[in-house]
């Protein structure tokens, strides 16, 4: 199926049925902490942050439990990458990582503060920070350089199905409660419960799918360095590619995170209701899942580089006129926005699967944990860092955080287009008849 190992098959099926039950969260705390649910933050706000002077809000502190997540597992990965690599084992660390996150997921239900909840978050954040190096590593090293683009982009599908549908029924699921169990012999289920519940299963499933099916490649051997030191200079004095590709995918995945913040301006602005945000929301989201497999498939034939550029020249222009959209009649800037947003995730998707399989080709023998990590590491302080920077910047103007990621876009394409060079031999497809070397 997909032309990709069965292996990866499983390991992306996983990691879409982990995505739906970590998603549910994204929707499900903010209603846990705000008023009227059963852990209310509004009694914490009010004063004032120390040094910088911030007032504390509830959503302030809601966006805080929120980010943790994204800054405890991004910034753990290159250390859970690097141990990986050096045990030279991949599955136990995405195990132990799925059991973490589920016993932290079934804590919610259980925690009866507002500090409780942030320790638990970061907890959840070591989780992820074991599962996704040591997975994305263990899809390149079950790929051939042939096959690396496409396996990437068939588990970046499968991860974005996943986080795409669980906030689409994270809602439904709170909202129906409480479940009445007396027919098994229970009492009633709070919806709260129900969704953290979700949670646990999904991580659950996931846990047995990669027990029953996968194993690390026999050929497999410990192959990182002692020490944690990235090479961010190359031996020609420019820039490492595999450090520019991460900090390209940091202001990529910056300007695609920055639009959640900002729900009700956009409404304000556009005169529209939830409905159309979430389809402007999602249609990042459906781009990829439409593109990463064809995108990450074709890379494999005629090279990884030209992608990636082509990537951040669509992503500047689609992000700055996101902030340029207001002011036509009727519905047509809400569709207008739509648009903008799937031409993002278009050029998400030439980035992220071709970086992800160059980054895999220029990995060392037993060193894709701490190599590939660096770019989901990136990835993941983006998305953390992005949505605060929009909080902040959109007090100056609502096209100032969509101008502000558009010029740093234009730096990842500068850094890309100058540091980073092809890792295929060829860059046209191999003659027909002829074995791919």
């Amino acid at each position: 199926m997909f032309g990709v190992d069965r292996r990866v098959l499983v390991l992306a099926l996983a990691r879409m049925v982990d995505a739906v039950a970590n998603s549910f969260l994204i929707v499900v705390l903010p209603l846990y902490l705000g008023a009227g649910g059963p852990v209310d933050v509004t009694p914490l706000s009010g004063g004032r942050l120390p040094l910088v002077g911030l007032r504390v809000t509830p959503e302030l502190l809601i966006g805080a439990v929120l980010s943790l997540f994204g800054f405890v597992n991004s910034l753990s990965q290159p250390f859970t990458g690097r141990l990986s690599d050096r045990t030279g084992r991949r599955r136990v660390y995405i195990l132990v990582g799925l059991l973490v996150l589920a016993v932290s997921s079934a804590s919610y239900a259980v925690a009866t503060d507002y500090w409780t909840v942030l320790a638990v978050r970061g907890v959840q954040g070591l989780g992820g920070a074991l599962v996704i190096p040591a997975t994305v590593a263990l899809v390149s090293e079950l790929a051939t350089t042939e096959s690396r683009g496409g396996n990437f982009g068939v588990f970046n599908t499968f991860r974005l199905v996943g986080f795409g549908f669980g906030p689409l029924v994270a809602g439904a699921v709170v909202a129906a409660g409480p479940y009445d169990l007396s027919a098994v012999g229970g009492g009633t289920l709070p919806g709260f419960d129900a969704a953290f519940g979700v949670a646990v299963v999904g991580a659950l499933l996931s846990f047995a799918l990669v027990s029953a099916f996968v194993a690390d490649p026999e050929e497999l051997t410990a192959g990182a360095a002692d020490d944690l030191a990235f090479r961010a200079r190359a031996p020609d004095g420019g820039l490492d590619p595999v450090f520019t590709l991460g900090v390209a995918t940091v202001l990529m995945a910056l300007g695609l995170a920055l639009f959640a913040t900002l729900a009700n301006i956009v409404n304000e602005r556009l005169g529209q209701g939830g409905l159309f945000f979430g389809l402007q929301f999602a249609a990042t989201v459906i781009a990829n899942v439409v593109f990463q497999v064809p995108i990450g498939r074709v890379s494999d034939r005629y090279g990884r580089r030209p992608f990636i550029v082509a990537g951040f020249v669509v992503i500047v222009p689609s992000t700055l006129a996101q902030g340029l959209i207001g002011g036509a009649p009727g519905t047509l800037d809400s569709w207008l926005m739509v648009l903008a947003r799937f031409v993002q995730g278009f050029g998400v998707a030439l980035v992220f699967a071709p970086s992800l399989a160059l980054a895999g080709d220029l990995a060392g023998e037993g060193e894709s944990g701490s190599t590939l990590s660096l770019l989901t590491m990136g990835f993941g302080l983006g998305t953390a860092i992005g949505p605060l920077l929009s909080g902040v910047l959109v007090g100056f103007g609502f096209v100032v955080p969509f101008a502000v990621a558009a010029a740093l876009g234009v730096v990842g394409l500068a850094l890309v287009y100058s540091q980073v060079e092809e890792t295929l031999p060829t860059s046209t497809p191999p003659p027909a008849g002829r074995p791919e070397d």
